[in-house]
C-alpha cells in the first residue's frame, strides 16, 4: 500500500508536539508576569507595604530576566536541553511558592529568582523548538512558542486575577505553580532527551557562545527588539488610563478592549511565523511601520469609542508580527551558538518593556498630555526602521558574497 504524497506533505508541515508543549509551559510561567499587575493593590494591603513598594515586585522580576538570563544560559550550556527546561521550570515554581509563603522581603527575592528561571526557560525553549524542526520552519516554531506568552496576556493573567478575587491574591499564583508543574511533566514526556531534528546540533561551547554574542549584526537585532517592544508596550501599559480618562469608556469594558490587543498579538504571531522564515525583513519592516502609524492613529481614535477598538486590535497584530522574525534573524546569525544569543533576546524584550515607565514618566512629568505616550511609541518604532534596513543590507551583501565565492572556478584550466 502506497502513501498519498499530498497527505505526506501535509504531515511534514506539522510542527512536533514538543513545540506546543513548550508554548504551554511559557503560557503557565508568563501568566505570573501579567497576573501581578492585576492584584497589586491586594498584595500591598496584605503585606502592609505601600503601593509603590509593591510595584518593586514587578521591577524585581524584570531585573531577574534582564540581568540573570544570559549568565544562567551560559552556566546551563552543557546540560541536556530537556534537563534545562525541567530545571528552570522547577526553580520558577519553587520561587513562586516560596514567595507566597514568606513576607515582603522573601517575595521580592523570589521574584528575582523566578525572573532568572523564566529567562533561562524562554531561551532554552526557543533553541529547543528550532532543534525539533527543519531550518525553513525556525521562525514558525519560535512563533508558536512565543504564542504561549500572548495567550498568557489574553487569558492567563485575567483568569488568574479573577481567581485571586475569589481566593485572595495568592490563589492565582498557586494556580501558576500547578500549571508549571504540569509543564514539567509535559516536557518530560513530549520533549526528546536529545536533538532529533534534521540538523545535528553542534557540541555546546562556552567560548563559541561568547564569540558569537559579540557579532555586531546580533546587536542590531537586539536594538530593533528593544525599540519595537518599547514602542508598542508604552501604549499598551497606559491604554487602560487613556480609555478611562480620554475615551470615557465604562470600566467594565476596558478589560475586554485590552484583551483585544492579545487577540491581535496571537494573530500577528501566526502571520509572522508563516512569512518570517522566507521574508524576515518584510515582517520586521511591516511591523515597525505599522506600529508607528497605528500609534499616531491612536492619538486620534482614542477620542472615539467605535474607532479605538479596531486600532487596539491592529496594534496587537503589528506588534507581534515582528517576534518570529526577530527570533528567526537571531538564530540565523547565531546558528552555531544559539543559547546565549536566545537568552539575550529575552533580556532585550524585557528591557524594552522595563524602559517604558521611565519614558512615560519623563513626558508626563513635564505636563505632557496622556496621548503623548503613543507619540513616543511612534518615534521609537520609526527609529527601529533604519536598523532593520541595516540588517537587510548586511544580509544582502553576505548573500552576494556567497554567490560570488560559489561562482569562482575550483580548478584552473590546464595549458595546452
Amino acid at each position: 500500500m502506497t502513501s498519498n504524497p499530498i497527505e505526506t506533505s501535509r504531515r511534514s508541515t506539522r510542527l512536533p508536539v514538543g513545540v506546543y508543549l513548550l508554548a504551554f509551559s511559557l503560557f503557565a510561567m508568563g501568566s505570573a508576569e501579567f497576573l501581578l499587575a492585576g492584584v497589586l493593590p491586594a498584595v500591598a494591603a496584605d503585606l502592609k507595604v505601600s503601593l509603590s513598594s509593591a510595584g518593586f515586585l514587578i521591577t524585581a522580576f524584570a531585573l531577574g530576566v534582564v540581568v540573570g538570563g544570559p549568565p544562567f544560559a551560559v552556566l546551563s550550556l552543557r546540560w541536556p536541553r530537556r534537563t534545562a527546561l525541567m530545571a528552570t521550570q522547577g526553580v520558577f515554581a519553587a520561587g513562586v511558592a516560596a514567595g507566597l509563603l514568606g513576607n515582603y522581603q522573601v517575595l521580592l527575592l523570589s521574584r528575582v529568582i523566578s525572573g532568572i528561571a523564566y529567562a533561562g526557560f524562554f531561551a532554552v525553549a526557543s533553541v529547543t523548538a528550532i532543534s525539533l524542526v527543519t531550518s525553513d520552519r525556525n521562525a514558525r516554531a519560535s512563533g508558536v512558542v512565543v504564542s504561549g506568552l500572548s495567550v498568557a496576556m489574553v487569558a492567563g493573567g485575567p483568569a488568574g486575577t479573577l481567581l485571586s478575587h475569589f481566593t485572595q491574591w495568592r490563589g492565582g499564583f498557586w494556580a501558576v505553580v500547578a500549571l508549571t508543574l504540569a509543564g514539567i511533566v509535559g516536557c518530560s514526556i513530549g520533549v526528546p532527551a536529545a536533538d532529533t531534528g534534521s540538523r545535528s546540533a553542534a557540541r555546546p561551547s562556552v567560548s563559541r557562545e561568547l564569540v558569537t554574542i559579540r557579532t555586531p549584526r546580533l546587536w542590531v537585532i537586539y536594538g530593533v527588539t528593544i525599540l519595537t517592544t518599547a514602542a508598542y508596550m508604552i501604549t499598551f501599559n497606559y491604554l487602560a488610563a487613556m480609555l478611562a480618562d480620554i475615551t470615557g469608556m465604562p470600566s467594565v469594558w476596558i478589560p475586554a478592549v485590552l484583551a483585544l490587543f492579545g487577540v491581535g498579538a496571537f494573530a500577528g504571531l501566526s502571520i509572522g511565523g508563516r512569512i518570517s522564515d522566507q521574508r524576515p525583513h518584510v515582517a520586521l519592516l511591516t511591523g515597525a511601520v505599522a506600529i508607528a502609524v497605528l500609534s499616531v492613529t491612536m492619538v486620534i481614535t482614542i477620542h472615539h469609542f467605535w474607532a479605538v477598538i479596531p486600532t487596539v486590535l491592529l496594534l496587537g497584530v503589528a506588534a507581534f508580527v515582528l517576534n518570529p522574525a526577530i527570533y528567526g534573524r537571531v538564530f540565523a546569525i547565531a546558528g552555531d551558538a544559539p543559547t546565549l544569543a536566545g537568552a539575550t533576546t529575552v533580556s532585550a524584550f524585557q528591557l524594552g518593556i522595563s524602559c517604558t515607565p521611565l519614558l512615560a514618566a519623563a513626558a508626563l512629568g513635564r505636563g505632557a498630555a496622556l496621548t503623548w505616550i503613543s507619540l513616543i511609541g511612534a518615534v521609537l518604532a520609526a527609529i527601529a526602521v533604519p536598523l532593520i534596513l541595516v540588517d537587510r543590507t548586511g544580509l544582502q551583501r553576505a548573500a552576494a558574497l556567497d554567490g560570488t565565492i560559489a561562482a569562482l572556478p575550483t580548478t584552473r584550466r590546464s595549458p595546452r
